[in-house]
């Protein structure tokens, strides 16, 4: 017979602009699954993590950074930027306001209170593809983490910001030498040709061990300048 622990307890359902939204509790850990695809949960944070960091390292001790987190996620890469003070402003894209509400007053709340109350963090509900395309604001650096990869996207509109005029978007709102993170499930060699052939420099992939199977990975690029 199976026990609670093994059966997901569903906290939360929505259905947002995009699709149905879930957030569930299996055991200790939180999950989001997006139209019946697993997203993410709260057993680790590595990798989202190491998105953050990267991007910073290489932007070579830049004062007072800018950073946009694209998708906001269970709060890792919101929660890390916010407890490092060498950024100077952060600003998180997240389009479901479900899982907007769900860190404010909801399950999520106790990973992300803090950096949420940090005066250099803004939340934008704001589809991140329409907002590389449309903003007017620019950035020192994109952590981009909305889809499983370039390669295992959560939306058919996603792919375009993998392709040559998203990656041009990106471009276009960071600053001379400014950094593109993508978080991605696994690697993708064509991505990175991609970047390449979207005109980034210093194109390379970092990868964070796991015990079994792909690694997770960051795909890091700079824009010339």
């Amino acid at each position: 017979m199976p026990t609670s622990y093994d059966i997901p307890e569903v906290l939360d359902r929505r259905e947002g602009p995009h699709g149905e939204v879930v957030l569930r509790r299996h055991g200790e850990l939180l999950q989001i699954i997006a139209n019946g695809c697993f997203l993410m949960d709260t057993s680790d944070g590595r990798s989202e993590r190491m998105l953050v960091d990267a991007a910073l390292a290489a932007l070579d001790g830049r004062p007072d950074p800018h950073v946009l987190i694209g998708g906001l996620g269970v709060g890792f890469s919101l929660a890390h930027a916010a407890a490092d003070p060498r950024w100077g402003r952060i600003t998180v894209v997240e389009r479901e306001r479900a899982i907007i509400d769900w860190h404010r007053a909801g399950p999520l709340a106790a990973l992300s209170r803090e950096a949420l109350a940090d005066p250099r963090t803004e939340i934008l509900e704001t589809d991140l593809v329409a907002f590389v395309n449309e903003t007017c604001a620019t950035f020192d650096a994109l952590c981009l983490d909305i889809d499983n990869g370039p390669d295992w996207t959560v939306t058919d509109g996603n792919q375009n910001l993998y392709a040559r005029t998203g990656l041009t978007s990106c471009a276009r709102v960071l600053k001379p030498g400014g950094v593109l993170a993508v978080w991605s499930a696994r690697p993708s060699p064509e991505f990175e040709g991609s970047l390449g052939n979207a005109g980034f420099q210093r194109v390379r992939t970092e990868e964070v061990p796991v015990a079994r199977g792909v690694p997770d990975v960051v795909h890091l690029a700079v824009r010339p300048g």
